[in-house]
Order: C-alpha cells, then structure tokens, then sequence
C-alpha cells in the first residue's frame, strides 16, 4: 500500500566528517522540500551538499564549496528527488558547528 510521509531531519552540529541527512531505504521514494543550513559559531564556513547515487560513493553535487558566512543561514528551496538507497549528504570543509534542517516527502511504493 502507498503512503506519503511529511517529515523532518534535524542535524545539529554539522562538520567536516560526512552527516547522512537523508538515507534511502529500499521502495520508498524522497522529495527534498527545503534545507536550512545555519552556521552557528560565529565563524565563516564553505559546505557541500550533495547526493550519493545508490549510496556507493559517488557524489553528485548540488552545492560544492558554497561559502556560508558567519551566524547566517542559507535555505535551498527547490527541489530534489531522492530513489530507493541514494544519501543526502552534507559536509564542511574544515571543523565547524553548522546545524541543518531537512523538511521532505516519504512515499512509500
């Protein structure tokens, strides 16, 4: 039976080890909605934002090396199409405190 799903990944604390913000699973499809990201230290950072296809490894980036000033926050609002096991992932370039905000659509096949 198919469901859609309004939901939310909150990540606190991003840095620059690799954060799963949406990891697929097997028959479920994902709408990215909008993403929050909001640098928290007072300090500038640079980020990737990116889709691992299948989740084997290879990135596929839709922000690589975007600049995010200090205490700002940036929204991405368009949308992303995520299938079965692809990964959402989120990484700064060096140590940071970067939270990040996911508002997205599960449907389930």
């Amino acid at each position: 039976m198919a469901s859609e799903l309004l939901k939310v990944a909150l990540k606190p604390t991003c840095s620059s080890t690799e954060t799963k913000l949406i990891d697929g699973a097997s028959g479920k499809t994902y709408t990215v909605l909008s993403i929050s990201i909001c640098e928290t230290a007072g300090a500038a950072e640079t980020f990737h934002l990116y889709v691992d296809d299948d989740d084997g490894g290879t990135d596929h980036y839709i922000y690589h090396t975007q600049a995010l000033g200090a205490n700002e926050t940036f929204v991405h609002n368009d949308r992303i199409v995520l299938e079965a096991n692809d990964m959402l992932g989120f990484i700064t370039q060096s140590a940071a405190d970067v939270d990040v905000v996911v508002s997205y659509l599960e449907q389930t096949l």
